[in-house]
């Protein structure tokens, strides 16, 4: 690994425990303004406040977003889109470039790749011309890789294992996936893949207690860090439970200690 990418990954991962709390707020392209992120600016802080290492914003929304007042934070500037009216959502593109993300001062960049999907092809593509200018320019890869075509179930052991080595294969740094639900499972996709492991947050849960266990289970299976957005943006008490996040994260802490802290504090 070049210096550079291992200068920037110092800022992305919290150097003691070597994972990262990501907080994803690339949402805007694809189902527009919505709860959570409407003030992206705030948004930002109050994570950054709470500890989170890192978000992932679109080019567009780092000088309206990004390193307001307050704690720094990492940045991670994503290259892929596509909007939730598609008829086919699955489908990324590139949206911006490694190079421009280098000019607005980017810690690293991330991809989309949704395997089994119609434009697999152009999205693999992708990531391999990203893959090589990332390794070029010494910027750090985050690859979102996800199953999501007909008839597959993205959180199927097998399928995320697969997504997860597809991020080695082709050059990623860090690799995004679905938590399969339940640790002995998830250990096999840590297991299988040589590069960090985050996972993804999905769709909205119902109570944080989710969010807190999830978390435990993977970090407890190998997991090197969460990359999860709407679960955390949308918390009416995001900072703290970004704290309660972070204590899993980077001091070992139980699901259930840090919800009662999350609780008393």
């Amino acid at each position: 690994m070049s210096i550079g990418k291992e200068l920037r990954l110092e800022r992305i991962f919290n150097r003691e425990s070597q994972k990262t709390l990501i907080v994803p707020m690339d949402h805007g392209v694809s189902s527009g303004p919505m709860e959570g992120i409407t003030n992206v600016r705030q948004a930002v802080e109050d994570v950054a406040e709470g500890g989170a290492n890192a978000v992932v914003l679109h080019k567009g929304m780092v000088k309206a977003g990004h390193r307001g007042k307050g704690r720094d934070i990492g940045l991670i500037v994503h290259l892929s889109a596509s909007t939730d009216l598609a008829p086919t959502r699955n489908d990324k593109v590139l949206v911006c470039s490694v190079e421009e993300a280098i000019k607005l001062g980017a810690d690293g960049v991330s991809i989309h790749v949704n395997i089994g999907a119609d434009l697999e092809r152009e999205m693999l593509k992708d990531f391999g011309l990203v893959s090589r200018l990332c390794e070029e320019w010494g910027m750090p890869l985050l690859a979102m890789v996800y199953g999501r075509g007909k008839e597959i179930n993205q959180y199927d052991e097998k399928v995320v294992m697969h997504c997860a080595r597809i991020g080695a294969e082709l050059g990623a740094d860090v690799v995004k996936v679905p938590y399969t639900g339940n640790e002995e499972s998830f250990r096999k996709v840590v297991e299988g893949c040589p590069i960090p492991v985050v996972i993804a947050g999905g769709p909205k849960t119902t109570s944080v207690d989710e969010v807190l266990k999830m978390v435990e289970g993977a970090t407890k299976a190998g997991a090197k860090g969460i990359s999860i957005g709407r679960n955390i943006f949308q918390e009416e008490k995001r900072t703290k439970l970004v704290r309660a996040l972070c204590a899993i994260l980077h001091e070992g802490a139980s699901a259930e200690v840090a919800k009662k802290a999350l609780e008393e504090g």
